[in-house]
C-alpha cells in the first residue's frame, strides 16, 4: 500500500510546545511516533514523507529511519533544506526529492501547500501547516497532528478528494 505523512520533527523538543503535542519530551515523542508508524506500515509499503522529518544529526536520523517500516520517499520540507538531498539519502531513505512531485498524474506532493484552483487538474497533498487545514477542494494536509500521528493510506486521500469534489 501507499501512505502519506508529514512533519514528524523527530528529535525536536520545541515542537511539542509549538503544536501542543501530547508528549513529555522528544525521546518519548520519537518512540511513540515510531511505534504508531510501525503498527500501520508494513516492510513492503511505500510512504511519502512530505517533509520536516527530523531535527537531529545524521547518525540519529539513520537510526530512526532504520526502525521505520516501509520504503520511505522524502520530499524535503523547509526544515530539511539546510541539508542536501544526497545527505538525506545517506540517512536511509528510499528516495529523496528537493522539489514537489506529481504522483499518479493527479496529485502534487509537496511540503508547503501549492496554490491551486478550479482551472488546474491537480490536487495537493502537503504538510507544513501542522494543526491548520485549508478548507477547499484542492488541498489535503497530512501533517501528523491532524492524523493522530498515523500515516494516511492512499484510499483515504482519494476518498477525501472525492467527497470534496476536487479530483475526478
Amino acid at each position: 500500500m501507499v501512505y502519506f505523512t508529514s512533519d514528524h520533527h523527530f528529535g525536536h523538543q520545541n515542537i511539542i510546545k509549538y503544536t501542543d503535542r501530547p508528549f513529555e519530551n522528544a525521546k518519548q515523542m520519537d518512540k511513540e511516533m515510531i511505534k504508531v508508524w510501525n503498527n500501520i506500515i508494513s516492510k513492503e509499503d511505500k510512504v511519502f514523507h512530505l517533509g520536516d522529518f527530523a531535527f537531529a544529526g545524521q547518525e540519529r536520523i539513520k537510526e530512526i529511519v532504520s526502525q521505520l517500516n516501509g520504503h520511505i520517499v522524502l520530499i524535503m520540507g523547509n526544515h530539511d533544506r539546510h541539508r542536501t538531498a544526497e545527505w538525506w539519502g545517506k540517512c536511509g531513505f528510499w528516495q529523496v526529492s528537493e522539489f514537489p512531485i506529481i504522483y499518479k498524474g493527479v496529485y502534487i506532493l509537496s511540503h508547503e501547500p501549492v496554490f491551486m484552483n478550479e482551472h488546474m487538474p491537480y490536487a495537493n497533498i502537503h504538510g507544513h501547516l501542522h494543526n491548520g487545514k485549508m478548507d477547499d477542494n484542492f488541498h489535503c494536509n497530512v501533517g501528523v497532528e491532524l492524523s493522530n500521528y498515523k500515516p494516511i493510506p492512499m484510499h483515504e486521500i482519494e476518498n477525501f478528494f472525492e467527497a470534496k469534489g476536487g479530483v475526478e
